[in-house]
């Protein structure tokens, strides 16, 4: 059914790819640096104004609370005793990790010089209680303020204390959306005062195809390490690859750079915020916040930077272009792209029931489908109570009750759809019980069918993220493999060689339950929070439910394999030597012919 010799031919292109990707490697950008010394960042001061904030809200701080509002006039009262520029409050109503709230932004801008200026971010509030490592972002934004008052810096500076920043980050979506054109850059500051440390200290990942300017993120690597005294992490590629494959974070410089600024986060703890309670260190604040300083002074003395996110990855101290690889990728689906058409020719030619199984395959995805669209309808008649627009931390996802009722309901629907809906929609197409022409057959309908459906999702992936499409090659090269009746493999290798395919998929899982700090049972209501909220949009997850659809029509044909017998005739039986034409081809008169 497969021919081998086309599947090789069509590696041509994909080894042109490779030979191009190897020539489109280009030197990482240097750091940008700066001869000015960021002692004028006073950690002792920063420190008492963390004490002095803490002692007046020593309690909870949960975003659009009566907490939150004053910590906010006591922010913006500072700021105006020390920005020489303006200062704003920006009300708006949010979706936070306790529904929708009224909301409070409270933006200081000090002038300067002409171009895209800089901006600082610090959230405010928390979702726990006693967060204290959590308010010392705004106590080192406001000690930067300070700094910036008196001059040093020449560009225009803005410094923005969020709201909302404990999940769903609507104050940073919000002032993402009131930005006049694109900023120089965007520094998130995070926890920089807890004893307890999670690399990357510096984090750059987005909520959207890319991650942030290179540049951008060794320069703050760079700071980091000249007044931390330690390496900040970076990430891997695969790392790289596996978060811009399915882009998803958890720290607010997510939202700026899905907005198309150049953002990054710096914190002590990471991505993931600090928890509650969480003992700080003396002295970590002078260097994290001299850090940020030393940032600001290499930014402000540069040209002009404004660096949109980029798709490109670093690979082994190298940048591969994001363009180089959207071409590798698109290469890889060629092989067996011409290799399916090519057994959809053969298959057609046995009049083989192709509509049958196509609909058979497709039908995988319909109890997917109902579950995400069950989720938003939930989420939008209020039953999921907390599904903001973009992701939670999973410390701040309550799994109370109602969740719990919530995810029950969704599975039940899930099992519906497979038990019920999917069945009624093989018979309604007449596709219940595809037929096969031979017992040998091991339904070759169904594998190309299958194989021909993820491979069309994938090529839809890789028209808007290769990243997210490169999860897919494995299964798309590997499935038909093992599913074809020309290779004689037994039920068990062959399910297993299926589900080895999907390692990409869950790889991306246990990359992401690392950076987040979440087991299997708030990961799966992670994931459905970010699909009943919107942040996956239908898109998406329409495609990913075909993908998941096709990998169980693809364990299901695994399971129906059927290894031929050795007395199962040959298809093919040649009777006599390859020179053999027929009578009087080996010579003498056939006896019916003699006289």
């Amino acid at each position: 059914m497969l021919d081998p010799r086309l599947y090789r031919v069509a590696f041509v292109p994909v080894l042109l790819a490779l030979l191009v990707a190897a020539f489109s490697l280009q030197d990482r950008p240097r750091p940008i640096g700066t001869t000015l010394n960021p002692e004028a960042f006073d950690g002792i001061r920063a420190q008492d104004t963390l004490d002095a904030l803490a002692r007046r809200f020593p309690t909870s701080r949960r975003p659009g609370s009566a907490a939150d509002e004053r910590l906010a006039g006591d922010i913006a009262a500072q700021l105006r005793k020390t920005v020489p520029g303006t200062v704003e409050e920006h009300r708006f109503r949010g979706e936070t990790i306790d529904g929708e709230r009224d909301l409070v932004d409270v933006v200081a801008t000090r002038p300067g010089m002409p171009g895209p200026g800089l901006v600082v971010v610090a959230h405010r509030d928390a979702a726990g209680t006693s967060a204290k490592a959590e308010l010392s972002a705004t106590a080192a934004l406001l000690e930067l303020a300070r700094v910036a008052a008196d001059g040093r810096l020449r560009r225009t500076i803005t410094f923005i204390s969020t709201s909302g920043g404990s999940g769903g980050f609507a104050g940073a979506r919000e002032e993402a959306r009131r930005l006049q054109g694109r900023a120089d850059a965007v520094l998130v500051l995070g926890d920089v005062a807890s004893a307890n440390t999670r690399r990357p200290f510096v984090v750059g990942v987005s909520n959207d195809l890319g991650q942030a300017p290179i540049q951008l993120q060794r320069t703050v690597q760079a700071a980091v390490r000249a007044e931390v005294g330690s390496d900040a992490g970076a990430p891997r590629a695969l790392t790289q690859w596996l978060r811009m494959a399915v882009p998803v974070t958890i720290s607010e410089q997510g939202p700026f750079l899905r907005a198309g600024q150049p953002a990054v986060l710096l914190s002590a703890s990471g991505e993931r915020p600090p928890a509650a309670g969480a003992p700080l260190r003396d002295g970590r604040m002078t260097r994290f916040g001299r850090a940020a300083l030393r940032v600001l002074y290499g930014l402000d003395n540069f040209r002009d930077y404004a660096a949109r996110p980029r798709d490109d990855l670093v690979l082994r101290g190298k940048v591969l272009p994001g363009w180089s690889v959207r071409l590798l990728v698109g290469t890889l689906l060629l092989p067996p792209l011409l290799m399916g058409v090519d057994a959809l020719a053969r298959l057609r030619r046995r009049r083989e029931p192709l509509g049958a199984w196509g609909v058979w395959a497709l039908a995988g995805s319909v109890p997917f489908l109902m579950a995400c669209l069950f989720a938003v309808l939930l989420a939008a008649i209020g039953l999921i109570s907390v599904a903001p627009g973009a992701p939670v931390p999973p410390a701040a996802l309550a799994l109370g009750t109602g969740s719990v009722i919530a995810f029950v309901a969704i599975l039940l629907i899930f099992a519906l759809g497979w038990l019920v809906a999917r069945p009624a929609l093989l018979h309604a197409a007449g596709a219940a019980r595809p037929t096969r022409r031979s017992p040998t057959s091991d339904q070759p309908g169904g594998v190309v069918a299958v194989g021909l459906t993820t491979l069309v999702v994938a090529g839809a992936l890789w028209l808007g993220n290769p990243y997210a499409a490169a999860l897919v090659i494995p299964a798309v090269h590997i499935w038909p493999w093992a599913l074809t009746p020309d290779l004689r493999l037994p039920r068990w290798a062959s399910l297993a060689i299926v589900v080895f395919a999907l390692f990409p998929l869950a790889l991306v899982g246990l990359v992401d339950a690392r950076a987040f700090g979440m087991g299997p049972v708030r990961g799966a209501w992670f994931w459905t929070v970010l699909v009943a909220g919107g942040h996956i949009p239908i898109g998406s997850w329409v495609l990913w439910s075909f993908v998941w659809g096709c990998a169980v029509g693809a364990c299901l044909l695994a399971l129906r394999r059927r290894r031929p017998r050795d007395d199962d005739p040959d298809e093919v039986t040649v009777r006599g030597p390859v020179s053999y034409a027929g009578p009087g081809s080996l010579g003498g008169t056939p006896s019916g012919l003699r006289r």
